[in-house]
């Protein structure tokens, strides 16, 4: 859904860096392992270590680097194939780090509700990025959901930063709102996919 909203805004912030970063020498696909590699190395060595606001900080900075890579592509003239199979699967290796990190956390913490939750969400992240690859490889469709990307990234976030900070009862909240919104967007993609099938089909 932000991914919508959100789009043009972003873009005007983010499209002259990434035009600056390409008259410096670097590529889309260098920016978004660089980021994938610090968001992943921020994800399992400060969460697990009970560094909750800092480890949220900082892997929201490398979170980042996805919009950046995206405003290089768009600069160059359009990514390749091969930058954006790249950019999924670095996708769903950051998206498992943070939410293999939170239940790791939450496993040594005692809390065995929030890690079954992170454990559900990252199932549901790497389910919902699945159906609509699988979807798109079939030549229909599967866009769209309560729970995209940029929203899990945010509510997850913003759930372990302000706990880290002491503010009691968010990241329950936060955790078992995202496991619901994760499982409704799988089922929204899969009426998605079935709805384009029966559209092809007519």
């Amino acid at each position: 859904m932000l991914n919508i909203f959100a789009r043009a805004s972003v873009s005007r912030v983010t499209d002259p860096i990434g035009a600056w970063l390409l008259r410096r020498g670097l590529t889309p696909n260098t920016v978004t392992v660089l980021g994938t590699v610090g968001s992943v190395a921020a994800s399992l060595w400060f969460i697990p270590r009970g560094q909750l606001f800092t480890g949220a900080a900082v892997v929201t900075a490398f979170v980042l680097f996805d919009l950046i890579d995206g405003a290089m592509a768009r600069a160059q003239g359009g990514g390749t194939r091969f930058g954006a199979v790249l950019d999924a699967s670095c996708d769903r290796i950051a998206d498992g780090a943070l939410f293999a990190a939170i239940a790791w956390w939450s496993f040594g913490a005692g809390e065995q509700g929030l890690a079954a939750a992170s454990l559900v969400s990252l199932v549901g992240a790497q389910v919902t990025s699945y159906v609509k690859a699988r979807a798109e490889a079939s030549g229909l469709s599967a866009d769209g959901g309560v729970a995209e990307r940029a929203e899990r990234f945010i509510i997850a976030l913003v759930g372990i930063g302000l706990h880290g900070l002491g503010v009691p009862y968010v990241l329950p909240v936060a955790l078992y709102l995202l496991t619901a919104l994760v499982v409704i967007t799988v089922v929204q993609r899969v009426l998605a996919v079935r709805r384009a099938a029966k559209e092809l089909s007519t």
